[in-house]
Formats: structure tokens, sequence, C-alpha cells
């Protein structure tokens, strides 16, 4: 496939991902809310006529996003993206059936699951909204050629502190001195790359 036209696949990728999240984005952070907060399950009318929708909304992009072809490389990301919004669609479908006919102290012990579910589409959004660079955006970058001056700078300094040691041993000012320029002059020479 050629570069310009995978770029094309992306971006036309990205714009229905992009639609996808927006007819989502306020069903996600109804559930997210009645989730966070599992004392509203205890006002069952008001919460199962609530959920229906939101449940819908989760199954209406969970199908679109079958219906989406990734760009190359983002496969993996759009297949758990498809399999977060089947699970959390499911999940909701579980808390409306135990609210319905086993009541809300029942449905209370499957919201941990519930907000992981919830959760898991929130993360498979983020990776999706992250892909890797295709193989033909990615440039290797040439290796920079070695450099004798760390090992230039090392020499310096072991010489220049065994310099010192033998004229301070010595008592020989110039000799100790000649060791810390050695040893200084070895700073000098080393400058660590960016």
């Amino acid at each position: 496939m050629r570069p310009g036209v995978a770029i094309g696949q992306r971006e036309g990728y990205v714009a229905a991902l992009t639609g996808l999240w927006k007819r989502l984005a306020w069903a996600l952070a109804e559930l997210e809310a009645i989730a966070a907060d599992p004392d509203e399950l205890y006002d069952e009318e008001s919460v199962l006529d609530r959920l229906p929708p939101l449940q819908y909304a989760l199954h209406a992009a969970s199908e679109l996003a079958v219906g989406l072809r990734p760009p190359v490389g983002g496969e993996t990301a759009h297949a758990e993206l498809a399999s977060a919004l089947a699970g959390a669609r499911d999940a909701t479908a579980e808390i409306v059936e135990a609210l319905d006919h086993a009541g809300a102290v029942v449905a209370e012990t499957l919201v941990p699951e519930w907000r992981g579910a919830l959760f898991r589409v929130r993360l498979a959004r983020l990776r999706v909204a992250t892909p890797r660079p295709l193989p033909a955006e990615l440039v290797a970058e040439p290796e920079p050629p070695a450099r004798g001056d760390a090992l230039a700078a090392t020499m310096l300094a072991l010489s220049g502190a065994a310099v010192f040691a033998a004229g301070a041993t010595l008592e020989l000012w110039p000799v100790w001195a000649l060791g810390l320029a050695l040893f200084a002059s070895g700073l000098l020479v080393y400058s660590p790359r960016p």
C-alpha cells in the first residue's frame, strides 16, 4: 500500500472514530455517573427508565466499530475497542436484568464489574487514539558516530587523580597542581549529548 493511501485511510478512520465517540460520550458519562453512585440503583424506576437508551447507545457504537476498517497497524487496538464496547453493553444489560428481576441489592453486587467494563471502553479509546506510526512513517535515525571524548575524559581524570595523589604524598605542590589540571581538563574534554 502506498504511504499516501495509508495516510488517507488513517484520516478517514480517525474521522469515523471521532463521530462514534461524539455519539457515545454522553451515554458513557451517564453510565459512569450511575455506576459511581450505587445508591442510585435503589431508585429502580428512574434507573430502569434511563439505562435502556444508554445501553442502546453502547450497542450502536459497538455496531459502528465493527463496521470500521482500521488502518494498517491499528487492527489490535480497534479490535480491543469493539470488544470493550460489546462488553460494556453486556454488563449494562446484566445490571438492567438484575434490577428488573432481582432488585437493587443484587444489581449492586454487579457494579464493580460494570464499572470495569465502562473503564475498559475509555482505555481502549486511548489506545486507538494513539496509534503506532505506519511502517512508511518510521524514520530510522542514523547512529551517531563513535566519539572518543568519553575515553579521553576518563583517561585524563584517572591520570590526573594518580598524579595528584603522588604529588600530595611526596609533598610537591607543582606535581599535585599538574594532577588537578589533568583532572579538570578531563571535565572540559567530555560534553554529554543532548
